[in-house]
């Protein structure tokens, strides 16, 4: 019996791996410096990934992120904080028996957990069994401890979390991280929910970088645009 061969999920287009010389993929390099711009008084090594709902790209963002990264020599960890509804596994097509959830709670190390991708310099840690209390596993000592103990391994990791208005999830994590990024969808997420999203992310002093306005077409193709709200 043959296995099949594992690939990344080309209908979640990681545009940045699949085509990294069109426009889109030049779009979320863009993205890439001004983060690094907002961030010129403190180092950013760790960052988060959210949305105000579900639906809104912010994992396919990510992930285009997390290539464009590692595209600089960088050794990159991407990180599924999604303890809910993961997705970084199926989108680089990769087992997610063992993750983030063991490693807090089995004490699993990251080196023996953490997958290598097919993206030089690259590697994912997937969720993980998903487990009954995520809120209190994200807001642990334990996790905040791996965040740390991540910048002595990796040069950037990045986290994908849960929408800010569905659970507590991306509040609990934006604590820990240098910096956080809002995805939204445009013609689709209402204003008021972006609003409220940020309020809740102010509330626990989250550092907010600025906004991804995702799924803006011209000229047939998806382009990325990055916002400072400084």
């Amino acid at each position: 019996m043959f296995k099949k061969k594992k690939t990344i999920n080309k209908k979640r287009f990681i545009v940045t791996f699949t085509n990294p010389k069109s426009p889109g993929a030049e779009q979320y390099r863009t993205v890439r410096t001004n983060i690094q711009f907002s961030s010129i008084d403190k180092e950013l090594r760790t960052m988060l990934v959210t949305s105000s709902e579900p639906s809104e790209g912010k994992t396919t963002t990510i992930a285009n992120l997390a290539v464009t990264y590692a595209n600089q020599g960088n050794k990159v960890l991407l990180v599924d904080a999604d303890l809910r509804k993961p997705q970084i596994h199926s989108l680089f097509q990769v087992e997610n028996f063992e993750g983030l959830s063991s490693v807090i709670v089995q004490n699993k190390l990251v080196s023996d957990v953490a997958q290598k991708t097919k993206i030089e310099n690259l590697s994912v840690l997937t969720s993980g069994p998903i487990p009954p209390n995520p809120s209190e596993l994200l807001s642990s000592s334990k996790m905040k401890k791996l965040v740390e103990s991540l910048k002595t391994e990796y040069d950037m990791i990045l986290f994908d979390a849960p929408p800010v208005l569905a659970v507590t999830d991306a509040q609990i994590m934006s604590k820990n991280v240098d910096g956080t990024v809002l995805v939204v969808r445009s013609n689709q997420t209402e204003k008021e929910k972006v609003q409220k999203a940020r309020e809740l992310l102010e509330i626990v002093n989250a550092k907010i970088l600025g906004v991804i306005l995702n799924g803006v077409e011209q000229n047939k193709d998806t382009y990325y645009y990055y916002g400072n709200e400084q």
